[in-house]
Parts: C-alpha cells; structure tokens; sequence
C-alpha cells in the first residue's frame, strides 16, 4: 500500500483524482492523506466524493473515507470491468474534472464504459466541456485513447443540471507522442454558448473573439439553449499540424459578452505565439497519459504550473520516475519515458 501526501504543491483535488485513477489501472491500492489541506474547506467536497464512489464502483474497489469533509481516502482496487455508470453531482460540479479521474481507467477496462454524468459542464476552476471533447480527446487518440463525448444539456454555476455522455473503448495500448512542436495553425475553431439569456450575447461574444483572432479567420459555432441554469461561455482552439491548443472564458453578472470573448481570444494567442506544443491546461492533465505510454513522450509548454508540478510527483510516486524537466528557451521541454502498461 502506498501512501500520499494529499498537501503536496497546490494540494488541491488533482492528487487525489490522479492517485485513485492509477491506483485502479495497476491494482496498487493507495492511501491519500491530507486531503486538500491548502484549501479554505480542506478534505473532500461533494464533486470529489462522486468521482471517488464512480470510480470505486468501475473497479470494485474497497474504500475507507469517502464521505464529505474527510481528509483521508484509502482505496483498494478490484478488477475494472466495463460498464455504465451513471453520476448525478446534485450541484454544480465540475463534469470535466470527474471525467479526469475516470477517463484513463475506463480505457482500460476492457470493453467499452458509458459515462452519463450530470453536473457543471462550464464552471470556474475546471476546463470547459468543450475543452474536453475539442483539444484533450483529439490529443490523447494519438496515444491510443478511443472516447467520444456528447454534451446533452449545460449547467453552470450554482444550478449545474448539465448532461454528458462519454464513451470510452477498450485501449490495446498507448504509445508515445512527440509534441514538442505544434506545427502551423490549421484552422481555429470555438464555440460560443448560452442558456437562458438573450442570443446577442453569443454573437457578441463571438464577435469579439474574431476580432483578435482574425488572422486565424476563425470559425466560431453558437449556440443558445434553455437549460436547467443560466450561464454563459466561449471555448476556442486551435488545430495545428501537430497537436491542439485552447483557452475559454466564462460570462459572469456584470461582465460584459465583449469582454467574455476577448479574454478566450487573449489567452488562445498567448499560447499560439509561445510556440509551445501544448497549453499550460493540457500540459498537467497529459502526465498520467504519457506515463503510461510505451517508448519515450515529449511536450513543449510555455510554464510550468503547479498543477504540472503535482501531476508529475503524484504519477511518480505510483509509477516510479519517468518525467525529466528542463528549460529550453522561452519554453520547457518535458519528456517522459513511459511504463508501457497494456
């Protein structure tokens, strides 16, 4: 049994996700402590408790501590079999962060897994959905990650009430990816979303993206719906020769459509003109992917976050090392030797 320290670096939920979905795939049981200590409310909230019980639930897990509040979860892996799972957050948590701790296990259990998961598909704090299904998905099919997701309804803060599907096939294996460079940009594309507000404040939103992004000639869908809750958002991305990079922004009360759109836009071009291979979202969140790789990975990022930092001490202390860092430039090289688990 392993232990892990749940304060390390941010000490945010990202070692516990990332701890339990290796700990299912290589059967190792773990005991994570300290359970978002540098947190304000430390321990487990409702939205790390569901991806805990739906996880346990893949792979027949033994688990202690999986209740609101608590600091300490000690998990026991079964076998992971397929299946659907259906989760309901009740709030408005985050659907992107429970698909990161189910998304990589799913791959391997050995036939396909339904994922129907109710909650906040565009909340602060956590990528977009549309982050998840036009940049992380595309990139990991290059390692051998078959998925495919669906957004049936949005839910944004605090009424949630979002629905995505996700369908995971059984992976053969993963293989290495060379992103250190991402090529020339291809196309930029986004999407622009609301519901129950005026259909102006898509277009508005939109609108501004295009302007600083105009050069790119992008190509910006939107759409407008009457969902559970009302909110607003803009995903943009960009397809490159040889990877995807995004960047998105949320409406808030009092925040103006123009500025929603231009913030996205802002930080699409800052990482397009880095010349980085992937964004610094993506960058943290391909650690236990490359690591489970066979042969050797590469990506270039223009930081390194903290949740970069955590992801790999996290996957290390499972997988033993396999991440080197080093700076090049305006950019950081990070290579991975991968265990090559099948």
């Amino acid at each position: 049994m392993l232990r892990i320290d749940g304060s390390y670096g941010e000490g945010g939920g990202q070692v516990l996700r990332t701890a339990l979905a290796l700990s299912a795939i290589t059967g190792r049981a773990v005991e994570v402590v300290n359970i978002r200590a540098n947190r304000p409310n430390p321990g487990l909230a409702t939205q790390h408790l569901h991806g805990v019980k739906a996880l346990a639930r893949l792979c027949s897990a033994r688990v202690e501590g999986a209740e609101v509040g608590s600091t300490r979860v000690y998990f026991e892996p079964g076998e992971l079999k397929p299946q659907r799972l259906r989760i309901d957050m009740g709030t408005a948590g985050s659907i992107s962060l429970i698909l990161q701790v189910l998304l990589l296990p799913s791959a391997f259990a050995g036939g396909e897994v339904v994922l129907d998961i109710k909650g906040g598909t565009d909340v602060r704090w956590a990528p977009p959905i549309d982050y998840v299904k036009h940049v992380l998905l595309p990139v990991v099919a290059r390692l051998g990650i078959s998925a495919e997701l669906e957004v049936l309804s949005r839910g944004y803060y605090p009424r949630g009430g979002g629905r995505v599907r996700a369908r995971v096939r059984p992976a053969e294996r993963l293989t290495g990816v060379d992103l250190r460079n991402p090529g020339r940009v291809l196309q930029v594309r986004g999407k622009a979303h609301a519901s129950r507000l005026p259909g102006h404040v898509v277009e508005r939103e939109a609108e501004a993206a295009r302007r600083l992004l105009s050069e790119y000639s992008p190509e910006i869908a939107l759409e407008v719906r009457k969902d559970f809750s009302t909110g607003t958002g803009i995903t943009l991305w960009a397809c490159c020769e040889n990877s995807r990079l995004g960047a998105g922004a949320l409406g808030e009360r009092g925040k103006p459509a123009e500025q929603v759109g231009e913030e996205a836009a802002r930080a699409l071009l800052t990482e397009i003109k880095s010349g980085a291979g992937v964004d610094i979202h993506l960058a943290d969140q391909l650690i236990p992917f490359l690591a489970l790789a066979e042969g050797k990975s590469a990506f270039t990022v223009r930081e390194l976050s903290g949740h970069l930092r955590t992801n790999i001490f996290v996957t290390e202390q499972i997988l033993g090392r396999c991440f080197e860092v080093k700076q090049e430039g305006e950019l950081f090289l990070v290579c991975a030797r991968g265990a090559g688990h099948a």
